[in-house]
């Protein structure tokens, strides 16, 4: 783990050279300060498997000289953690073995490569393997299931999770850790945010419960602590578990923290007391000020409160935006989700100076798959 004096004791560099710098993340040594965001794609098997396609696509971003790459959001377990139909998984054997190709093309290319671990909850809209869904209480989701994830119409209704089932949650974190170190993969970043099981638990209106897993913060944080501890007792010491964060979700965009900035920073100064390696801190801007009009950025309230290196995602295609917080140690390093989607060699463009091309919604649309995209890219090319 990255104590805060090592962190801020690293020269920092003129720009733009800074975002070429090394970083050191857990045990993990990273050439430079670019990351790639987890993007659902929805393009394994049926059954959950990583396949050649995906492979081609993870290794795209190695080569292009992303010096990590974090993956799309895996299910967890059986039970009820799909969330997508066609999402790959961690779940089982099978699932692990299909991961191995992925993850070597991309060490093959320098890479580091962690794996995302998620569990839908609530908002699970393809799940063969249950017909119910479950969260923290009986809270319908706000907003319609997302059609680019092939879903249709609003979220179903789901069932206030028992003890137990709470129980096996958190174990399928465990397993599905454990797998990812098997499978090869660098760590994994536990999925805490934009509105999945462990945000649902730690939002005040989904979260009704009366138990420990309910209340104050502290209660409704648990969840998350309790997987980050199975998680970190499954793996060994050298594996990078980050966690990622956020006060948006998918179905409700524009959320802001009941609580404020105080209650996340309370959030943030727990998640510091625990065995993580890194924290994942996402907004549509991640610059701009997370709790009203001026005010902290969320990424720089995580850095003040997080003796760990802060991961900031947000609108960061911009170069001088992402040198911008850098450099005013707001973070450490920054992922790219629609600028990675342009450009996989978005780095290798960056140093050598070449144009970067504005993202095209229609590499996600109708289905954010990896057909759809390259069909799309074939019929842009001019004749």
């Amino acid at each position: 783990m990255t104590t805060l004096d090592n962190r801020l004791q690293t020269d920092a560099p003129t720009l733009p050279a800074m975002l070429f710098t090394p970083l050191r993340v857990g045990a993990l040594n990273l050439p430079n300060r670019l990351a790639v965001a987890p993007m659902t794609r929805v393009s394994a098997t049926a059954d959950g498997r990583a396949t050649a396609q995906m492979a081609d696509y993870y290794e795209a971003f190695a080569a292009g000289g992303f010096g990590l790459v974090i993956t799309e959001g895996i299910y967890t377990d059986k039970a009820h953690a799909q969330g997508y139909l066609f999402q790959p998984g961690l779940a089982d054997d099978a699932q692990r073995e299909a991961w191995q190709p992925v993850v070597d093309r991309v060490h093959a290319r320098g890479g580091r490569i962690i794996a995302q671990l998620m569990h839908a909850g609530a908002l699970s809209q393809g799940n063969p393997h249950r017909s119910r869904t479950k969260g923290p209480s009986a809270v319908q989701p706000a907003g319609q299931q997302m059609t680019f994830y092939r879903g249709q119409g609003p979220y179903r209704m789901p069932e206030a999770m028992t003890i137990d089932e709470i129980a096996e949650a958190v174990d399928g974190f465990a397993q599905a850790a454990r797998r990812a170190q098997a499978a090869g993969f660098d760590g994994v970043e536990i999925h805490g945010a934009n509105g999945y099981l462990l945000d649902q638990f730690l939002t005040a209106h989904t979260n009704l419960r009366e138990d420990r897993y309910g209340g104050s913060v502290e209660n409704r944080l648990r969840l998350t602590l309790d997987v980050i501890q199975a998680v970190r007792q499954s793996t060994t010491a050298d594996f990078v578990v980050g966690v990622r964060s956020s006060q948006g979700k998918v179905n409700d965009f524009t959320h802001k923290r009941t609580g404020g900035q105080n209650e996340a920073a309370r959030i943030f100064s727990t998640l510091g007391t625990q065995p993580i390696d890194y924290l994942h801190t996402t907004e549509f801007e991640a610059w701009r000020p997370a709790f009203g009009e001026d005010g902290p950025s969320l990424a720089a309230l995580a850095r003040k409160h997080v003796p760990v290196p802060v991961l900031a995602n947000g609108s960061l295609h911009d170069a001088t935006r992402a040198e911008g917080l850098i450099a005013r140690q707001e973070a450490d390093f920054v992922s790219l989700g629609r600028g990675a989607l342009t450009h996989a060699d978005w780095p290798a463009r960056l140093r050598t100076g070449q144009p970067q091309e504005e993202f095209d919604r229609g590499l996600l649309a109708p289905i954010a798959d990896l057909d759809n995209a390259v069909r799309h890219r074939a019929q842009a090319q001019p004749a």
